[in-house]
């Protein structure tokens, strides 16, 4: 449970970083799923476009839409009491131009009621993160493994441009964003860049040396088996008992057991 029911804001992550606290972050969907992270005490609720993965059975991201993401950003942010609330911008959101950037972050804020967007990208896109930024948005960054740039880089692969991915995460730093996750870079490199830049790294299979962690709920919880990230700690084998629990209910059914008299509607 929570020991500081005080809402958190851009300003701890830095504080945070400083102190060495460890950052937690689970990405959420929905109302339920995220009144319950935010009780367990987790840091950030991320509404990632993962959602295109994870939710709507999709092989990549790139079909998510910013109203997609606003449907359920709004429920998450309405659930959370502590946890900060972060929206992916999707793709083709922001990448056009730096008007579209801060006009799809803003309708995120005013729509959704999240505390900052994530933007994926590093030199490449450090320009639209300083303009998104001097539109009083924050901006959590993304640089590594993109998932974005799934067709570039020919499949989710570990990244190791040792030289750019530093670059990167200076870029964004410099350009104003408050956190970046580091997503498949190797361990040592994630912890160079941690030393490196004034802002927390929020890794993703980038090993222990980062600032905070973050998964992807449904890789945490056991609820899909046709991925498993390697780097993903399973805490719970949720998909079992979901398939358990609903043929115990076609059991009973079909066995004229369910339901009960007592059960019926009255």
């Amino acid at each position: 449970m929570p020991t500081d029911a005080r809402p958190v804001s851009v300003l701890d992550f830095e504080a945070w970083k400083g102190q060495g606290r460890k950052i937690t972050s689970l990405t959420a969907y929905d109302y339920p799923t995220a009144r319950a992270l935010d009780a367990a005490g987790v840091d950030c609720l991320l509404v990632g476009d993962s959602l295109g993965t994870a939710v709507q059975g999709r092989d990549t991201t790139l079909g998510v839409t910013l109203d997609q993401m606003i449907y359920h950003a709004e429920m998450v942010a309405r659930a959370a009491r502590r946890a900060f609330v972060v929206c992916d911008l999707p793709f083709l959101s922001y990448q056009a131009s730096r008007p579209q950037a801060i006009r799809s972050a803003g309708r995120i804020l005013k729509e959704t009621g999240s505390k900052a967007v994530k933007v994926e990208g590093g030199v490449r896109m450090a320009a639209t993160i300083r303009a998104v930024v001097d539109a009083q948005i924050p901006v959590m960054a993304h640089v590594g493994l993109t998932p974005q740039s799934v067709r570039r880089f020919g499949g989710f692969k570990v990244q190791r441009q040792a030289e750019a991915i530093r670059a990167d995460a200076r870029a964004v730093a410099e350009a104003g964003a408050f956190a970046v996750v580091l997503e498949c870079v190797p361990a040592e490199l994630a912890a160079t860049i941690t030393a490196e830049i004034p802002i927390p790294t929020i890794g993703i299979g980038a090993g222990a040396g980062c600032d905070g962690q973050v998964l992807v709920l449904h890789d945490m919880l056991g609820l899909l088996d046709d991925f498993r990230p390697r780097f993903a700690r399973r805490y719970a084998e949720l998909g079992d008992a979901v398939r358990d629990a609903a043929a115990r209910f076609n059991a009973d059914v079909r066995s004229g057991d369910f339901p009960a008299e007592s059960e019926s509607f009255r």
